[in-house]
């Protein structure tokens, strides 16, 4: 096939003495000189994070490794009570469950400030901006607002919205966000906080990244999570009590 596409990647190869990531020595310019988090920036960007973006990273990846016992949580543990023999499997059912509900909302509001600041017009004011979002979407769930728990303010949007200040990432990605809450806390009368997704959506705007990789950072950050899920079931398990549980109040 003479024409066919090459099949080529930019991200990695090896050789028999060599290693190379993104151009770069994994043995050489990348173990003990890089964290997890600026390599993960690195990996995900081609490019390497200044300290204040490496900061602020850590600070969106962090935010996501744990969220206690939610349904990704539940299932990577009864995943494991009928498959002990498989961790990884445990981790990915779990996985499987980050999306438009849970975890995974970072990026729909990445894509909401994204299309939002793309469409205003010059001049446009912020505070307008994010009235005429909020009533485009009238009746429907805005992508990183409200929380079951965090009222009236969910703590940990108020520090990464603080650490995005810190580093000189509070743009108009951020106060687009901010904004939004607000509006929709006024045009509905509820309240709704922006929340720890929100935030992160923002800050990734802010960061670079584009909104269809914004769910694998959380899925990324998850993982870690689940493993520690997983190996606290090991020695102190739950699922058992779950399933048993479950069977004998769902026959009333």
């Amino acid at each position: 096939m003479a024409n066919a596409k090459p099949i080529t990647s930019e991200l990695g190869w090896s050789s028999a003495d060599r290693i190379l990531v993104r151009g770069r020595s994994l043995p050489d310019e990348i173990l003990g000189h890089m964290s997890l988090g600026a390599f993960a920036f690195f990996e995900l960007t081609g490019r390497d994070p200044d300290d204040d973006e490496a900061a602020l990273f850590d600070a969106v990846v962090i935010t996501l490794v744990e969220h206690g016992l939610t349904p990704s949580a539940l299932v990577a543990r009864l995943t494991y009570l009928g498959a002990p023999e498989s961790l990884q499997g445990a981790v990915a059912a779990g996985l499987s469950g980050l999306g438009t509900v849970f975890a995974g909302t970072g990026e729909g509001a990445s894509r909401m400030l994204y299309e939002a600041l793309e469409a205003r017009g010059p001049g446009t004011p912020l505070e307008l901006v994010a009235r005429d979002v909020v009533a485009a979407k009238s009746g429907e769930i805005i992508p990183g607002l409200g929380h079951p728990v965090h009222k009236p303010v969910d703590p940990r949007a108020v520090r990464l919205f603080e650490l995005a200040e810190l580093h000189g990432r509070a743009g108009d990605y951020v106060r687009l966000m901010q904004l939004i809450g607000t509006e929709a806390g006024r045009a509905t009368g509820k309240m709704l906080p922006v929340n720890a997704t929100g935030a992160i959506g923002a800050i990734c705007c802010e960061l670079g990244f584009p909104w269809r990789t914004v769910r694998g950072i959380a899925v990324m950050a998850r993982a870690i999570g689940l493993v520690a899920h997983v190996g606290e079931e090991m020695d102190d398990p739950i699922a058992f009590e779950l399933w048993r549980r479950a069977d004998e109040e769902s026959r009333g």
